[in-house]
């Protein structure tokens, strides 16, 4: 039976899948043609996944001219249909990924990425448990400058930040009750909402489970519904990493432990320095920041939340319970050890950076890689490794590093660096009006 027979208030369907930017790509389909798409899935050029920001295809690419511009065959992901309560009418969004027509994943697809990383961790008898925390400011974009959202309850907009605030929190009390319940609707595990450092921007954590592919689907469809529900509310919502210069830019961090074949924490061992596994993926972590800053910062706006004293980190390097290091170990109970990475901002492929995570710090545990000594005090004023600061150095370390390779396949990693030279080169053209405009809802 499929899920629309429970839900014949559905008019019509979505199916699409992200692109490498995290973009949602597919088409809309009359309810009535849905039994064959559940069937036999549908059909898009290669190249789909691999559009440019703008949705332009990049040029030279492998999977356009070259080869005549092929399809490949989408298929629905264990996920099955969502419904969209951000639209007028009842709809329902069918996830997929995509396949070659011989069956074989398509590897260009993120989804693929992430599955073949966590396959690696099966192989060891390990299972990750992902929890990830988004934030995001709500905007209003309706004149010629980016403004704090004002107060649907009193119309007016809060004249500081106001962290951990209630007070911010009930201004827009009626759109915090419709997320939550739509997020109920669409099986997105929300835990609490808090008020953060800058104007109108807040936090939402969803919850730790044992499935890093449904972590990922989560807050890839968490994002699509809250820019979709602001909307509705009538301001925007954005998770671009910078939208405001003044203020703090948005992160998207991730939690991860390990469950070993018995179902127990593979990170704990009742001591405060967890196990040596956890030092293992601490290490590989680090190891990997340098030449993963690309999927952790993928757009030109990204590396303006890069810089010291800003609530991101700059500097690699770890610690117990130090928010100012770029890989932290959260305090709380010992049974509970897990890792936080910290470096991401809120506009990533949350596929692609999932993979990301886990893939260092899968070499790190089959490497036996030491990190260095856990920080103390402020990471700012430390001698550290830096996070390349510019997009064309990480676009650089991205392709050129042997490490990416052991996490990405080959035509991923060269889709990847043929798109963000294509965003790069056209990104300097624009005024900061304009990239505000081209990030603003979709990223």
């Amino acid at each position: 039976m499929s899920w629309l027979d429970d839900h014949p208030e559905v008019r019509n369907i979505r199916c699409g899948a992200a692109d490498l930017n995290g973009v949602a790509r597919g088409k809309r389909v009359p309810v009535k043609f849905a039994r064959k798409l559940e069937e036999e899935g549908t059909r898009f050029p290669l190249s789909v996944l691999n559009l440019d920001i703008w949705g332009e295809d990049v040029e030279d690419s492998p999977l356009v001219f070259e080869v005549g511009d092929p399809d490949g065959v989408l298929k629905a992901t264990e996920r099955g249909y969502v419904p969209m309560p951000w639209l007028d009418s009842p709809s329902a969004l069918l996830p997929l990924w995509m396949f070659h027509e011989d069956g074989q994943p398509f590897e260009g697809d993120p989804r693929h990425a992430l599955r073949a990383v966590v396959e690696r961790f099966a192989a060891l008898g390990l299972t990750p448990v992902v929890a990830t925390e988004l934030e995001f400011y709500l905007v209003d974009d309706s004149g010629k400058e980016l403004k704090q959202a004002a107060s649907p309850r009193s119309g007016k907009r809060r004249p500081g930040a106001e962290i951990l605030s209630l007070r911010a929190l009930d201004a827009f009390d009626g759109f915090f009750n419709d997320l939550y319940d739509a997020c109920d609707e669409m099986g997105i595990p929300a835990e609490a909402a808090i008020s953060e450092v800058g104007l109108g921007q807040f936090e939402i954590n969803l919850e730790h489970q044992a499935d890093a592919l449904k972590a990922a689907d989560d807050a890839w469809l968490f994002k699509l519904l809250v820019r979709g529900l602001a909307r509705k509310h009538g301001f925007a919502a954005s998770f671009m990493a910078k939208p405001y210069e003044d203020y703090a830019g948005n992160g998207l961090h991730t939690h991860f432990s390990m469950q070993d074949k018995d179902g127990n924490n593979a990170f704990a061992n009742g001591t405060f320095e967890g196990t040596p596994l956890l030092h293992y993926a601490i290490a590989g972590c680090l190891r990997g920041i340098p030449d993963l800053t690309l999927i952790f910062a993928p757009h030109g706006n990204s590396y303006e939340r890069l810089v010291p004293e800003s609530h991101a980190p700059t500097g690699i390097c770890w610690a117990y319970d130090n928010r100012t290091a770029s890989v932290r170990v959260p305090g709380g109970s010992l049974s509970a050890r897990r890792v936080e990475h910290r470096v991401a901002g809120g506009d990533v492929n949350p596929y692609l950076f999932i993979a990301a995570v886990l893939g260092s710090a899968l070499t790190g545990i089959e490497d036996r890689l030491e990190p260095p000594p856990p920080i103390s005090g402020n990471a700012y004023e430390i001698d550290l490794p830096q996070i390349p600061d510019t997009w064309d150095a990480a676009i650089d370390a991205f392709e050129a590093s042997p490490l990416v390779r052991r996490i990405f396949p080959e035509a991923l990693i060269q889709n990847l660096v043929m798109t963000k030279r294509q965003e790069s080169h056209y990104f300097d053209e624009l005024t900061p009006a304009e990239q505000i405009d081209l990030y603003l809802d979709t990223v």
